[in-house]
């Protein structure tokens, strides 16, 4: 993908000669890097204005935010392009007697786009599009080199959203540009090219980028570098010849890409160069370069994921990126190297939770939070960000010293809380370390799918072993199983739930020897109820007490909490009055009341009392929470899920799945006894978002959810039975035997089988 800003340089450039009778020396120096790919050299001069406090023009922030984005340090990227956004709202948007005022929508929406907001892109392209054919900005200059740029990430993400008669207008109108011999003619046919990716139509991709006219005039082309348009041309030609079988021809581009000096400084291209690289090889036999190529292809992810401070923009960046690790597993996935697969598969899953829990603003140690962590954290962010600039900038001194930095900041951080020491410094663990968080009785069993596969990892605190399971209709089935188990008068969900028994756990069950289960899922198996597949005389939930975890990776986040003198502090809001009376639930306040009498010493809020105000204000004072209330889940912004509670002056009730990420909180266990509210949205890569992670970011050590809209008598003898049990046993068996009580007087798993324990299970 080329930068905006690239279109303009070039026309800089080849005027060269009369901007330096004027004496633009520094522009000319900034427009030589740009188009050299030399970015880390443009932020070498351009930042240190900014850190010292200082403004810098909206042209200037134009570079910068283009630098930034190339290289992939999308935070950067983006504050850059909101300065520039307010320098031009300001009145500085002239350069050269054109406008620049599209730019900020440009390079926002290449950034939306490159973290599957394709949706937030249209827009920002819609924006732009309005904004360059008003004022009379479509007689500048500049128009056809800003079009370009416009339709180029606009046409992709309307494909992406399913508009694909709005991206062939793009095309069209990409074609009607007169760009014979013109600076920005192969810019035109790469956004062509692109849009027709986009499609999967690789052949007419191929056809775009080998246009004769895709090419700039000799005599243009002697006043400047072309490093910046011909790295992405060479990318989509060899792109599109891999697509269409091409492989000789492929490989020698990709190799010639691989082998270019500034290749690592174009982070768009360089992951998914290494990544059909690697199946080149793979097609060859060429199976440890193949292993090398896909590492350094995480790596290269991974650095730029890191760089991303939204928790949506780090989902949506890894899902079109998992084909990296998934390759990967399945190579690595032979005899003798099943722990490093499962390494690989930890990398892959549930990334953006670890990242959140790990850049927590307040990190809690032992229930209080460190000013010393906090400033520690705050600089390893600053010095890891900087290391990259400098790895390119400086000398080899700097580099070091700012390595050392970073060692030995990690290290205080350790020292000072080594519970939560791995995600706090972003790092996964071996292999060993989550065997030593797992209990004698505990089996690990983790899924993992690559797409072509479904694979099992069953781990203990001795061995790990992977298997290969059966594939045939899994998510159809998983399907089926939900929409007819929330059916309590039909036995439909019956045959799904022993055909899912046969293909996810039959396979797995030998090598399982305890009675506890931490369950890992992927994909649709987040929505599964694995208490409920039947193996033709018994239930899953019969034999096994079983608890779930977003990753292993979070096991030492979810360590039982040290014993205070507050533990046993319940908080209880139950029916909370609404504004309709269809919402009262007498079965909720019964079972709010009857937990009361359960928990000695327990703070119980009912109707008028049972407000959103109260819970945000309260909550962090209590070691257990429990809601008995309505639930809404939206599928399509999991964020904007909502738990209803009582309105009062400050709130109207709602507390969204959102609204967590502002609650803090020190409790070992939160119960949802509501509908729906261990569903999210699980993005490509992996990460479900909504209430779980909400509380588990907000600090809840366990969390007792649902996964459907439940019967409300029925949670009422089930959460009375847990509370009771829960004062003998771990939370997990006591679930397990509320489950198993609860299904002797209503035996149809609809009744019993959508709570799920997620977190810590002691």
């Amino acid at each position: 993908m080329n930068p905006p800003k690239l279109l303009i340089l070039s026309i800089i450039l080849a005027l060269s000669f009369f901007l330096s009778g004027f004496g633009i020396f520094d522009e000319l120096t900034l427009a030589r890097h740009a188009q050299k790919k030399e970015h880390h050299e443009i932020i070498k001069i351009l930042q240190p204005t900014l850190d010292k406090g200082q403004e810098l023009s909206a042209w200037h922030l134009l570079f910068l935010a283009g630098a930034y984005y190339e290289i992939r340090d999308y935070h950067r990227a983006f504050s850059a392009a909101e300065m520039m956004q307010k320098r031009v709202d300001g009145g500085d948007h002239s350069v050269f007697g054109s406008d620049i005022s599209v730019y900020p929508c440009v390079y926002r929406g290449y950034i939306y786009l490159d973290q599957d907001q394709p949706q937030k892109a249209v827009a920002e392209g819609e924006k732009a599009y309005k904004l360059l054919h008003s004022g009379g900005r479509d007689r500048q200059n500049f128009y056809q080199s800003e079009l370009i740029s416009i339709c180029d990430f606009w046409g992709v993400a309307l494909e992406l959203t399913g508009k694909k008669e709005e991206s062939a207008r793009l095309i069209a109108i990409l074609s009607n540009i007169n760009s014979k011999g013109q600076v920005f003619a192969p810019e035109k046919y790469i956004a062509i090219a692109r849009i027709y990716m986009a499609k999967k139509d690789y052949p007419h991709a191929l056809e775009a980028v080998r246009n004769p006219e895709a090419k700039v005039s000799a005599m243009l082309s002697a006043f400047y570098n072309q490093t910046f348009q011909e790295i992405p041309k060479l990318y989509i030609l060899s792109k599109s010849l891999f697509e269409t079988g091409n492989m000789k021809e492929a490989r020698e581009g990709y190799d010639q890409l691989l082998a270019h000096p500034q290749i690592e400084e174009i982070g768009g291209i360089h992951w998914m160069v290494l990544i059909d690289r690697a199946r080149i090889a793979l097609s060859e036999g060429q199976n440890r370069q193949a292993e090398d190529l896909l590492k350094k292809a995480v790596e290269v992810i991974e650095k730029q994921r890191s760089s991303i401070h939204s928790e949506a923009g780090r989902i949506g960046f890894v899902g079109d990126k998992q084909t990296a690790y998934a390759e990967l597993v399945e190579l690595l996935l032979v005899p003798g190297r099943t722990a490093e697969a499962f390494a690989y598969v930890e990398r892959a899953k549930a990334r953006a939770l670890v990242d959140l829990l790990a850049s927590q603003k307040k990190i809690r140690v032992a229930g209080k939070s460190s000013p010393k962590i906090e400033a520690d954290l705050n600089q390893l962010a600053a010095q890891e960000a900087a290391l990259a600039v400098v790895a390119s900038a400086e000398g080899r001194e700097a580099q070091n010293k700012t390595r050392s930095v970073v060692v030995t900041l990690k290290k205080e951080i350790e020292e000072q809380a080594p519970e939560t020491a791995a995600l706090l410094t972003g790092h996964i663990p071996a292999i060993a370390d989550i065997q030593g968080k797992l209990q004698p009785d505990e089996t690990l069993l983790e899924y993992y799918s690559t797409g072509k596969n479904w694979f099992a990892f069953i781990v203990t605190s001795q061995t790990i072993i992977a298997g290969k399971l059966e594939r045939t209709n899994l998510e159809k089935e998983i399907q089926e199983l939900r929409r007819t188990i929330v059916a309590p008068g039909s036995g439909g969900y019956r045959p799904y739930a022993a055909s899912l028994y046969q293909k996810l756990f039959a396979p797995v069950a030998p090598l399982i020897r305890t009675g506890k289960i931490i369950l890992v899922g992927h994909g649709p198996l987040h929505y599964l109820p694995f208490g409920a597949l039947f193996d033709g005389r018994e239930y899953l939930i019969d034999r096994y007490s079983i608890r779930t975890l977003p990753s292993a990776s979070v096991l030492s986040f979810f360590q039982a909490r040290l014993k205070k003198a507050e533990d046993g502090k319940v908080l209880i809001l139950g029916n909370p009055k609404l504004s309709d009376p269809k919402y009262d639930l007498a079965f909720a306040q019964d079972e709010a009341l009857a937990i009361g009498e359960i928990m000695p010493g327990a703070r119980v809020l009912l109707r008028s009392e049972a407000t959103a105000t109260a819970l945000t204000s309260l909550a962090g004072q209590y070691s257990m929470i429990h809601l008995a209330a309505h639930g809404l889940f939206d599928p399509d912004q999991p964020l904007r899920s909502a738990l209803l509670l009582a309105p009062d002056r400050e709130s109207d009730g709602l507390v969204r799945a959102s609204d967590l990420y502002n609650l803090s909180l020190d409790a070992d266990l939160v119960t949802l006894s509501t509908c729906e509210t261990a569903l999210g949205k699980v993005a490509t890569g992996d990460d479900v978002v909504g209430f779980t992670r909400g509380f588990l970011y907000a600090g809840t050590r366990s969390l007792l959810s649902s996964l459907w809209q439940v019967d409300d008598q029925a949670t009422r003898d089930l959460m009375v039975a847990f509370y009771s049990n829960l004062k003998q046993m771990s939370k997990d068996e006591a679930l397990r035997r509320a489950q198993i009580a609860v299904k002797a007087k209503y035996p149809h798993p609809y009744y019993w089988a959508a709570f799920v324990l997620t977190g810590n299970g002691r």
